[in-house]
């Protein structure tokens, strides 16, 4: 795959991308009011505060794809959360300044500071491989807890920014996975290993299939001929 066909497949799953999102941190909206939010039209039943996780979620993955070509540092990860939990923590788009707990576990992670974060993400980017760059920030941002809030969401986002920059896929873990995703990273809370819960991560990549691909393909080509038999209105202009 290229980066084209994986913002391609991105923007065609956008609502699934932001109900799986939402799904994760144990947001009670169903697929069609993710879809009605997203649209813009009025949803009766859904607390407020769900509605803005979703058009939170809606902003963070826009600016997710406006920014494929950007270096993933501490700098665009804080951009990311900023978008991810506006309005729904002390402080967005900040590293915290105290200790955040995790629920279901006794783990405890320290308090991040910017400088040992900045040497991780170096790291962690300088891992070859995409998809192990990918699923290693997933874990890193995790279990680090870099932010007061939002850190699965933060970190789902910016794991497909990866994956779609490289051509890999996108990273969506959906109500099929959630068993086993909240599992392994309970695990992984609990025992820093991270293999079980990087395995899990896999199996939540999606690429394109086949006839999608074909059709992606195609779409471009036919958009690039009607380029090249499009008049320039400059070149008209000049004449």
């Amino acid at each position: 795959m290229t980066k084209e066909q994986c913002a391609f497949l991105a923007k065609k799953l956008f609502t699934e991308l932001v109900f799986n999102t939402a799904y994760i941190e144990g947001v009670n909206v169903t697929f069609p009011q993710t879809q009605a939010i997203l649209d813009g039209s009025i949803v009766n039943n859904v607390p407020v505060s769900d509605i803005q996780t979703v058009l939170n979620l809606r902003d963070a993955w826009k600016y997710c794809l406006e920014t494929l070509d950007a270096p993933v540092t501490l700098e665009y990860i804080c951009a990311i959360n900023e978008r991810v939990s506006r309005n729904e923590s002390l402080e967005w788009g900040k590293l915290p300044t105290g200790r955040v707990g995790v629920s279901g576990t006794d783990y405890e992670p320290p308090v991040p500071k910017k400088e040992s974060v900045e040497l991780a993400l170096e790291e962690i980017m300088r891992c070859p491989d995409p998809k192990d760059r990918a699923e290693k920030y997933f874990c890193y941002g995790v279990r680090s807890q870099l932010f007061w809030d939002g850190n699965k969401r933060t970190s789902t986002i910016v794991s497909s920014k990866i994956l779609i920059a490289a051509g890999t896929g996108v990273l969506t873990i959906g109500k099929a996975e959630a068993v086993d995703f909240n599992e392994t990273l309970l695990h992984y809370y609990d025992t820093a290993d991270p293999g079980p819960l990087m395995r899990c991560l896999d199996r939540c990549i999606k690429t394109l299939d086949p006839i999608s691909r074909i059709k992606s393909e195609a779409e471009k080509e036919a958009a690039d001929r009607l380029r090249s038999i499009t008049p320039d209105p400059a070149e008209g202009r000049r004449r």
